[in-house]
């Protein structure tokens, strides 16, 4: 067994118990708060970032460490592996009891994802993937959609924002769908649900990073906005947009978004 698919498998199992923890803390009662910037915070997602740590850690003593829920470590840029992790990815839905919410974890090595997986434990859906091993949805290989026409194309983006900027290119009628998690909506893009994610903005890499190594096996494309490839474990843990979609409709999308002057 490669030690890509021994990672995967740690992962795996960290992110079914944790899944299964953030249930039973919902089921007994959330408490909630407000983290410094407004967005919330439960202590379900501190009891399952510290089972993560636990878990994940515990195994591999020698990787650094990266979650939304945890001070940042400088220490991790000297790590030749790293664990990537949003505890809960999708928050609000998950206080919300909607089931768009999941439980990203990935293994990040000089830079790029070699393992992933999202859970998402309402919807009883496990993505993974490893790098050249292909991705899956409960084992069952999974592939990008071979839309190659943005007209009635699936999107997962805010449709206000698509439809109401003054773009340079307009963009053609497409269909506008949501989902809370970032995470989620690479898997979904990876498993063909849908054609493209859309966000013109900053994403922090907890909630990306998975997706693009599952998204990327699945035959998908991911870049920034102006079609640039990411790097994690980067001291900015941060990626300047995201640009998830089926391999032919992205340069359509990045040919349309690349002018927006975005920087971080």
């Amino acid at each position: 067994m490669s030690d890509f698919h021994a990672d995967l498998e740690l992962i795996r199992d960290a992110a079914l118990a944790a899944g299964r923890l953030a249930l039973e803390h919902r089921e007994a009662g959330l408490k909630v708060w407000s983290k410094e910037g407004g967005s919330p915070v439960t202590d379900a997602d501190l009891a399952v970032d510290q089972l993560l740590r636990d878990a994940l850690l515990g195994a591999r003593p020698d990787y650094g460490w990266l979650s939304e829920e945890t001070a940042d470590n400088p220490d991790r840029l000297e790590r030749k592996r790293i664990f990537v992790v949003d505890p809960i990815d999708g928050t609000v839905a998950f206080m919300k009891n909607k089931p768009w919410w999941c439980v990203p974890i990935a293994v990040v090595e000089d830079g790029r994802p070699i393992a992933a997986v999202i859970h998402a434990p309402a919807l009883d859906e496990t993505f993974e993937a490893t790098l050249g091993g292909g991705a899956r949805l409960q084992g069952r290989p999974i592939s990008a959609s071979d839309t190659a026409d943005l007209e009635d194309a699936e999107v997962l983006a805010d449709a206000r924002l698509m439809e109401a900027r003054d773009w340079d290119e307009p963009w053609p009628p497409m269909r506008f769908s949501k989902r809370n998690a970032l995470a989620y909506r690479m898997a979904l893009v990876a498993a063909g649900a849908f054609d493209a994610a859309i966000a013109v903005s900053p994403k922090w890499d907890w909630d990306v990073c998975a997706g693009a190594l599952i998204a990327e096996e699945a035959g998908a494309k991911v870049s920034d906005h102006r079609g640039r490839p990411w790097r994690f474990n980067r001291p900015d843990p941060r990626q300047t947009s995201l640009i998830c979609a089926a391999p032919a409709l992205h340069p359509l999308i990045v040919r349309r978004t690349a002018p927006i002057p975005l920087a971080i």
